[in-house]
């Protein structure tokens, strides 16, 4: 019987705990995202109660007291990366859990709206639970099981974006808005007391944390052998959010002409916006399931395939239930493409720095949903709203065509140095 590594889980490339982690960290992005995203609601009537006197103030200090949390966290996600290579990725968990508990509960006490950006500005800084979570998943995890316990990560951090909100829209009413900021900062306390205390990590023996010590000063890049499938898959990831994200300012204009009955313009825009997310909720574990089995790449080209092709009919629908199933087919092919994008960069890059290249990676999907919006805003109000539609088409096309060249160029010097 061939003896046992007295780290075994650290010397063949994965967490023995993996399972166990898997579960905490699915359980704590999902709590910690509906406690963060609750506020979407009665962002607005927190601004106006805090100062705001005009439309235009509310709409503008609610898009930077929103926004204000984006910006940090795509700042600070490499150095978090970088950190957790070092220090252990547990450690980063429970810094950003109780950071947050901590930010989240005294946004509940603000007096201004200066106060109330500079403390999502700080959640930004501090947090990063869930983009932490993917990064200890992604390395702690068997390379061939990577793409399903991503999935279901996946899986679980939509679904808190989903959720949120509608609790968020249900609680103020019954217990103020004040209130709901403290029981959110309360609910991501318990994830800080179920990361302490229930993840297990492994740590580096002395030797091999010494080695990766010396790598980190020769610069975490240089040790990667074959850059391009990196750099293909931050674009992606860029990529996928900025399609995601492109359509979200014009959903609401684009109902308001499907609909004759003007009431219902945001309760349908509601749904629209709701079924994508729904539907990769329900693919993300199945096609990081098949990921797993014919291949990550093949699952990305396929995905952004599809989604191209989806994008078109969006952009001449004549009635919103043709939207709505359109967006939810279009979440169903995206699901599967966050996790792929991890598992080909888990698959490249050293153990050493893969928290620095994820966190790069985390980063370079913050930029997506910065530009999204900003552009989609302006190329659906100078262009017309098929524009945006369109333009995104040829996006997620070339996105594919670029990822299936250096796929390919990647496979061919795979054999090459294998001959030799």
């Amino acid at each position: 019987m061939p003896a046992t590594p007295s780290h075994p889980g650290t010397e063949s490339g994965y967490n023995v705990h993996w399972r166990r982690n898997l579960v905490v960290c699915l359980l704590g992005s999902f709590t910690t995202l509906v406690a963060m995203t609750l506020l979407l609601p009665f962002l607005p009537l927190y601004v106006e109660e805090l100062g705001a006197k005009s439309h235009a103030e509310i709409v503008q200090w609610s898009g930077i007291a929103y926004g204000a949390t984006f910006f940090a966290a795509a700042l600070v996600a490499p150095l978090w990366g970088r950190l957790g290579d070092r220090y252990g990725r547990k450690l980063m968990l429970v810094r950003a859990s109780l950071g947050m508990a901590v930010c989240m509960s005294l946004t509940g006490m603000v007096e201004t709206v200066w106060q109330l950006v500079l403390l999502r500005l700080l959640i930004g800084f501090a947090g990063g639970y869930s983009s932490g979570s993917m990064i200890l998943v992604a390395m702690q995890t068997p390379k061939d099981r990577s793409g399903w316990a991503l999935g279901t990560l996946s899986a679980g951090i939509m679904a808190g974006n989903l959720v949120g909100p509608l609790i968020g829209g249900a609680l103020p009413p019954l217990i103020g808005i004040r209130t709901t900021f403290l029981l959110a900062g309360g609910v991501i306390f318990l994830s800080f007391l179920a990361t302490t205390f229930l993840i297990k990590e492994d740590k580096l023996p002395a030797a091999k944390a010494d080695k990766q010590a010396g790598q980190k000063r020769k610069g975490g890049w240089s040790q990667i052998p074959d850059k391009r499938p990196v750099v293909a898959m931050l674009v992606t990831g860029t990529l996928l959010m900025f399609a995601t994200m492109s359509i979200e300012p014009i959903i609401t204009v684009y109902v308001a002409q499907l609909v004759e009955d003007q009431s219902r313009v945001t309760l349908v825009s509601g749904i629209v916006m709701s079924v994508a997310a729904l539907g990769s909720i329900l693919s993300a574990s199945r096609l990081g399931k098949l990921a797993d089995r014919v291949g990550h790449w093949n699952v990305i080209i396929g995905a952004l395939v599809v989604s191209s092709l989806l994008l078109i009919p969006q952009a001449f629908v004549t009635a919103s239930w043709q939207l709505i199933g359109l967006r939810f087919l279009m979440g169903l092919a995206l699901g599967g493409l966050l996790p792929s994008v991890t598992s080909v960069i888990r698959h490249n890059v050293p153990d050493g720095v893969g928290g620095n290249v994820l966190g790069l990676s985390i980063s370079a999907q913050y930029v997506g949903q910065v530009l999204g919006p900003v552009l989609g805003g302006f190329v659906g109000g100078h262009f017309g709203m098929r524009s945006v539609f369109l333009g995104t088409c040829l996006l997620m096309a070339a996105g594919a065509a670029y990822n299936w060249l250096i796929h390919a160029r990647h496979q061919r010097r795979l054999a090459e140095a294998a001959r030799t």
